[in-house]
């Protein structure tokens, strides 16, 4: 009885991990580190649980979902990398430094 109740909150609670990570999106003033942070967590959660999830299925996601300021940079990671290759904090070291970039373009320009 024990068995089959904890066996039903993992399912229960593993259901709930895969419902989050699908619908996880990188919000508009969102940096890419706190996103791939959030992205992490609950892939992390996830395992916890029982449950791996393969590196290059959590980097797809990643750059499926990142936003429009991203854009160039997923195209340059794609064309130049193998997605199947790349690594989550290779990816976040890429995203790391296009916001570096990016800020300081903006100060540049005020």
């Amino acid at each position: 009885m024990k068995y089959q109740s904890s066996a039903r909150v993992k399912r229960a609670q593993l259901h709930n991990l895969r419902r989050e990570f699908e619908v996880l999106e990188m919000k508009t003033r969102e940096s890419g580190n706190g996103y791939v942070g959030r992205v992490t967590t609950v892939t992390n959660e996830m395992g916890n649980w029982g449950e791996e999830m393969k590196e290059v299925k959590v980097v797809g996601k990643i750059l499926r979902t990142l936003t429009e300021r991203f854009d160039y940079v997923v195209c340059s990671i794609e064309e130049s990398k193998d997605i199947d290759a790349v690594s989550i904090d290779a990816l976040q070291a890429s995203l790391l430094v296009h916001e570096q970039r990016f800020m300081k373009k903006i100060d540049t320009e005020e």
